[in-house]
């Protein structure tokens, strides 16, 4: 996995209406009149996520403070306090429920035909706990369980017990043959949850809503987004999202790796594959994340679940690192103070999500306001199969990492791992937070016992079918697609192969025969070519360090 050392220019991340300017990172905070003075947080920096919305602009920054904990020691990290994300909109089929599962808890998602809405429940149906993802949406646009065929509204009503004779007392109507309703709304795309069915949090979403990333919906930047199930844990997925310094070697030969001018740039090469220091530092650090900053760009990691960074390409090299040339309009978009011109902008957002113990997913989307037309024209499942590529490629690495991390203690980490130079600050920051803030890890609420799972064969770990393709809309549809063609070749080959064979000699002229048994076989290496394709590109595609 990886975030590209370019990545610099932060998206704002919106909550209205009062503005304060800290440390260079604008935040517009409304304080909700439910949540007491007592339990707002009242350090210097602003937690982003104490409200009902928020916007973090990080254009430029002052140099770093000394003074990374903002917070006491005893203004912890809730983790059942804060919205999660599901999936994207994109990759969710209307027509059937969806099972899935986020902070242990298992979940359907399912769109509601008469609210227009996605509604997310927990994964049980009342009668007999049977999984209600395995069930389907009824004409009437309730959800059925297909077990017993109860029926549900979006409220979690049930609307229906088959078993129930009419003229008896309406079991249908009792509390108890309710299913369990977990608050949720759709943002950016993106299908979010709020991992509990207290009845204080059902109106959860006026006082406090997920982050908002203004460019994805702005109709001038593209937003092709995809998702992956990682058989890593979250703590592993997000710091090494945040970790630089292994793309040139982790990713060798499958990413290009920008070379900002700074002092190191033409006097240090080391290797073949350009590894170099990289200048980075965690700004500020509290229980809600932190920001930081790396040459050019900077970044913030908002808790629990977003990391991003962004580029704008017009800078500024004589005003030192991280400082953009020109401000940010209303709209969300730079533009040179000379010219009046756009600037041209490029985020990376990755959305980490954790599933279970061992296991996580990813959501990513790396919208720009430029070569917009590119994603018009080309097939969404063509960047996937890269981006699978990027994944794989240091998937087996972390699965190993992780492991070795829960044998020596998430606690003892910094103890086990030596990391003296500054290209790991956003890392060792993700780990302070975690240990200071969160716990020292996820917490599950007893849902596992701390043992991970077995580690599966190669194949199955590194397989993009079942973590990916089935997840997926367009790589769904292409694989469908291309197996169909896969058929397609394999009959022709052998259909004209065949008729060759078949017919007696003189009903096919000597000119025609030769042409036949060339077109079978360039049948024949097509579909053989398309089935390594779809193998290798859908399936599974190792990945052997030691030979690139």
């Amino acid at each position: 996995m990886v975030v590209l050392t370019a990545a610099a220019h932060v998206p704002s991340l919106h909550i209205p209406p009062t503005s304060t300017i800290l440390h260079g990172v604008r935040f517009t905070k409304t304080t909700s009149p439910n949540i007491p003075i007592s339990s707002r947080n009242m350090s210097k920096f602003k937690p982003l996520n104490t409200s009902s919305s928020s916007t973090v602009s990080i254009d430029s920054m002052d140099p770093p403070d000394p003074e990374l904990d903002a917070e006491t020691e005893g203004d912890k990290f809730d983790w059942y306090s804060e919205w999660y994300p599901v999936m994207p909109v994109c990759d969710l089929d209307k027509r059937v429920p969806h099972a899935k599962k986020v902070m242990g808890l298992d979940l359907v998602v399912w769109w509601d035909r008469n609210e227009s809405e996605w509604k997310v429940f927990d994964d049980t149906c009342p009668h007999r706990l049977a999984p209600l993802s395995e069930g389907r949406i009824d004409q009437w646009g309730r959800l059925q369980c297909v077990y017993h065929g109860w029926c549900f509204s979006g409220s979690g009503d049930c609307k229906f017990i088959p078993q129930a004779p009419p003229d008896r007392p309406l079991v249908h109507t009792f509390k108890r043959a309710c299913a369990t309703v977990y608050p949720s709304t759709l943002q950016n795309d993106i299908v979010w949850f709020w991992p509990s069915t207290e009845p204080q949090y059902k109106n959860i979403l006026t006082r406090k809503k997920p982050p908002y990333i203004p460019e994805l919906d702005d109709p001038s930047y593209t937003k092709l987004m995809t998702n992956r199930d990682i058989p890593y844990g979250y703590e592993v997925l997000i710091e090494n999202l945040m970790d630089p310094a292994h793309v040139p070697y982790a990713h060798y030969g499958i990413m290009r790796v920008p070379q900002p001018k700074n002092r190191y740039a033409t006097t240090f090469k080391a290797d073949r594959e350009g590894g170099r220091p990289i200048e980075m530092s965690v700004q500020r650090l509290d229980k809600n994340g932190f920001s930081g900053k790396q040459e050019i760009s900077t970044s913030r990691f908002i808790a629990p679940c977003i990391y991003y960074s962004s580029l704008s390409l017009g800078m500024n090299q004589s005003a030192g690192v991280g400082q953009v040339n020109g401000s940010l309009s209303a709209a969300g978009k730079k533009k040179e103070p000379s010219t009046g011109v756009q600037q041209r902008r490029a985020l990376l957002v990755f959305i980490c999500i954790p599933v279970s113990l061992g296991n996580s997913r990813l959501i990513v989307t790396f919208p720009r306001n430029f070569g917009v037309w590119i994603d018009q024209i080309v097939p969404r499942w063509m960047f996937h199969v890269g981006q699978n590529l990027i994944l794989d490629s240091d998937l087996y690495l972390l699965h190993v990492e992780e492991r070795k991390i829960i044998n020596v203690g998430p606690s003892n980490w910094q103890k086990a791992c030596f990391v003296p130079t500054k290209s790991d600050a956003y890392v060792i920051g993700f780990r302070k937070w975690l240990n200071k803030f969160a716990g020292g890890q996820v917490d599950w609420r007893g849902k596992f016992s701390g043992v991970l799972p077995p580690s599966p064969p190669r194949e199955q770990l590194m397989d993009r079918y079942w973590s990916h393709v089935v997840n997926c809309t367009s790589c769904s549809a292409a694989h469908k697609g291309l197996k169909a063609l896969e058929v397609v070749l394999q009959v022709a080959s052998i259909a004209l192969i065949g008729i060759v064979a078949a017919t007696k000699q003189g009903v096919i002229s000597p000119a025609a025969r030769p042409t036949l048994v060339s077109i079978a076989i360039l049948c024949f290496a097509a579909f053989k070519w398309l089935s390594h394709f779809i193998y290798k590109n859908f399936h599974f595609h190792d990945y052997n360090h030691a030979l690139r």
